[in-house]
């Protein structure tokens, strides 16, 4: 398929599969003797286990050293494993300070009688 379908099965603009490929997120995409990318069902897997992984909020730089470990032809499933704990106590630490701004407005809502005197105080 090319680009323009894997965007579309994807759900990600041509140009971030592009950016995936020049920042080896994603291994190299073949291309015909015209020079259109042809990508397959193992790029789109991959694309999408990107995807998934910017969603966690890994960045671009942990991404791909993560990517280069399971590439790679040691056992570096320790190392893969501490980079994905490193990233679940950054994601739970955006949770918490979400819920905490949740929570604090909830109890505005909740409690709007309060709202005029509390904001007074904050002038």
């Amino acid at each position: 398929m090319n680009i323009k379908e894997a965007s579309e099965r994807t759900g990600l603009p041509s140009a971030t599969i592009r950016y995936y490929e020049k920042e080896s997120l994603i291994p190299p995409i073949d291309r015909d003797e015209s020079g259109i990318r042809q990508i397959n069902e193992r790029i789109i897997r991959r694309i999408n286990f990107v995807k998934t992984m910017r969603s966690a909020g890994m960045s671009i730089e942990s991404l791909r050293k993560y990517i280069e470990l399971f590439d790679s032809d040691e056992d570096t499933m320790q190392q893969q494993r501490e980079l994905l704990q490193e990233q679940l106590e950054i994601i739970e630490e955006k949770r918490d300070d979400l819920q905490f701004a949740i929570d604090h407005l909830t109890y505005k809502l909740e409690h709007s009688e309060h709202l005029a005197s509390t904001e007074e105080e904050l002038r």
